[in-house]
């Protein structure tokens, strides 16, 4: 047996280490079925992260991971479900994607997001759920185990051109973070 090490203090690189041309754009802005999915990175006094990076991972419209290749090259027309993106100065990220559909019949829709920012010691993990189907909300296994005031830190809300998902690393409102550490 293997004794786990520790995790090591990550960035301040990634505006310049993991960039990538179209790297938030899983599709292209203003394309058929494009939505925004944007928000900001926040610290536990509500202010923005501006060297964090963002990662999201999703089904496609189908409800089906996509099997295309392609994340880090992109061609302007695969749809791979992946997208990275750096935060601005202020934390803002947008990424131009689709809307997921449910992984299974009635389930909720989401898109799995992944931070990484100066200071952590290991990349945190979350979802952003999409509000449009309140029963399927309401019968979600994960957030059906969340108190409600907990549950609506991982519900995006309707914006001008999509959705907002705002996250906040700790403090009041602290986004819901997931534990995938092995047991």
């Amino acid at each position: 047996m293997t004794t786990p090490t520790p995790g090591q203090t990550v960035g301040p690189f990634f505006h310049y280490g993991l960039a990538y041309a179209g790297d938030n754009d899983l599709v292209p802005p203003g394309s058929t079925g494009a939505v925004e999915l944007s928000g900001r990175v926040l610290d536990g006094a509500g202010n923005g992260l501006q060297d964090a990076l963002v990662e999201i991972w999703q089904a496609g419209p189908d409800g089906r991971p996509p099997r295309q290749q392609g994340s880090l090259r992109r061609d302007g027309w695969t749809f791979t479900g992946f997208g990275r993106t750096a935060t601005s100065r202020d934390g803002r990220y947008v990424f131009s994607t689709l809307l997921p559909g449910p992984t299974r019949p009635g389930s909720a829709s989401f898109i799995a997001v992944t931070v990484f920012a100066r200071g952590l010691l290991d990349r945190l993990f979350t979802r952003a759920y999409l509000p449009d189907d309140a029963a399927a909300l309401d019968g979600d296994p994960l957030l059906s185990t969340l108190p409600a005031e907990r549950r609506r830190t991982l519900i995006a809300t309707r914006g001008e051109r999509g959705y907002v998902f705002d996250i906040r690393l700790q403090g009041a409102d602290e986004t819901v973070f997931l534990d995938f550490a092995a047991r």
